[in-house]
């Protein structure tokens, strides 16, 4: 994961805009993107200070609220597709990505593994062999 710069130089570069050196310059003389120049300014006008924001840690689930309907939408309906689960959210006024709808799944142990009634799908050799014909009859 990348690292973020330090405090140090972040001030020096939101000093050197402050005194009036222009964005690509001030860049061009840290060796840091005119990208990060700009931020950093924006940032430090908006909050006072350019420090980083934290990075990594825990983020709680953006589907708690639905958890109760979720939960028994898929005990209705266990053979539902991810897509689905996110069109029918979506349907009930609560917006969702695929991967949070599949975060949450996760976090309650539910997987959506194959099953019986999709074992259709699957190529004619990984099936079981047929029964055996019971008492066949005698030369045609």
């Amino acid at each position: 994961m990348a690292r973020q710069y330090s405090q140090d130089l972040r001030r020096r570069v939101v000093a050197s805009v402050a005194s009036g050196r222009t964005c690509r310059a001030t860049a061009a003389r840290f060796g840091v993107s005119v990208a990060s120049v700009v931020k950093w300014s924006q940032r430090r006008r908006a909050t006072g200070s350019a420090a980083a924001k934290p990075m990594g840690g825990w983020r709680p689930l953006r589907l708690t609220g639905e958890r109760e309907w979720l939960l028994v939408r898929i005990a209705e309906k266990p053979y539902l597709t991810l897509r689905a689960v996110v069109a029918e959210l979506a349907e009930r006024g609560t917006p969702a990505s695929y991967g949070a709808v599949w975060r949450f799944f996760k976090h309650e142990g539910i997987t959506f593994k194959k099953n019986a009634a999709r074992q259709r799908a699957r190529s004619p050799r990984h099936r079981p062999p047929p029964d055996p014909v019971e008492g066949t009859s005698g030369p045609a």
